[in-house]
């Protein structure tokens, strides 16, 4: 993997807010920049697994308990943690509460994704709301063992005007919140909705399970290697990634075979609560550079990447084209 420059965060430092109160001196090669200095390189690309939105439907022929224990067990075996970003609206029954459980009694760290997973990048999004869905999945997640003040916005939109962002952060501060970053975005929801239409129509034992498998985890470690590439031309090392997979069918299916995969081209896997102690988990993007993956909004800020960079970062539009040329 070729290294372009040897350190790009200073470019970063007129679109970056300055942690005020640094931890340690940084070296020479971050020059200027006021937040903790960062960690020792990596040797290898590193990720930890992170869950979102937490769904208590049964899928086809599957039952809400059993596809949710299906991710559970595959954690379980690899002794691996993750981050379970929960929405609160349908967390107050009783599946709500088993599947809440379910996760923090195997030690994973459940944390807010508000309550209805508003779109906060909307026109008519307010602070006042997010203040409110905060406060409202605050109330549901606090007497569980995992409970963590992590926030993760709804589809990693953090606001449309720069002083929406800023608003939004005082919101999260104010709570005792820290953002709950994504630095591989991907689109395993996409997939996941196609999977089911196909198994719906086909039935369970549809030839095409396996092709949807394959393209699962190539669009996985395809878009997990485009994120580390840019992280480390930007911080000069393997940064330890915290991956967006979703509550659904293809976790409970692929979950185990994505770990695999992964370890087989390379990577290390870690528990999401090392992931997110890293330093650069502390970085907080200009108000006019937030949202997607925090690696998306760091490359955007340096100013060098724009040919690298799309808007939106993932989306099934990037995707359709590829699963229909499969016959899919």
């Amino acid at each position: 993997m070729k290294k372009l420059t040897p350190y790009l965060l200073p470019l970063l430092l007129a679109s970056c807010q300055p942690n005020p109160e640094p931890t340690a001196t940084p070296p020479d090669s971050y020059r200027g920049y006021q937040g903790p200095a960062p960690a020792p390189p990596e040797s290898q690309p590193t990720l930890a697994l992170t869950f979102d939105d937490g769904s208590t439907t049964d899928i086809l022929d599957y039952p809400f308990t059993e596809w949710n224990a299906m991710i559970l067990d595959a954690l379980a075996a690899e002794d691996l943690q993750a981050t379970f970003f929960v929405t609160g609206a349908n967390k107050r029954d009783d599946k709500g509460r088993y599947l809440l459980q379910s996760w923090s009694d195997a030690g994973h760290q459940i944390a807010n994704h508000s309550f209805t997973h508003a779109n906060f990048g909307a026109e008519t999004a307010t602070a006042a709301d997010l203040r409110r869905e905060l406060a409202q999945t605050d109330a549901i997640l606090a007497d569980y063992a995992g409970y963590t003040k992590l926030f993760r916005f709804p589809y990693l939109k953090e606001g449309n005007t720069p002083k929406k962002i800023a608003a939004y952060r005082a919101v999260l501060a104010e709570a005792g919140y820290r953002n709950g970053y994504v630095t591989i975005d991907a689109s395993d929801w996409y997939v996941n909705g196609e999977l089911i239409a196909n198994l719906r129509e086909k039935g369970m034992d549809s030839p095409d399970l396996k092709t949807y498998r394959t393209f699962y985890l190539q669009h996985l470690l395809d878009r997990a290697t485009y994120y580390d590439d840019l992280a480390y031309e930007l911080t000069g090392r393997h940064v330890p990634h915290t991956l967006l997979l979703h509550h659904n069918l293809t976790s409970a299916l692929f979950v185990d075979d994505l770990i695999d995969t992964l370890r087989i081209e390379g990577w290390d896997l870690i528990d999401s609560r090392e992931a997110f102690s890293d330093t650069l988990y502390t970085l907080v993007p200009s108000t006019e550079r937030a949202g997607e993956s925090l690696i998306w909004s760091l490359a955007k800020a340096a100013g060098t990447y724009e040919d690298r960079l799309r808007y939106p970062a993932e989306d099934s539009r990037y995707e359709e084209g590829k699963l229909r040329a499969l016959g899919l």
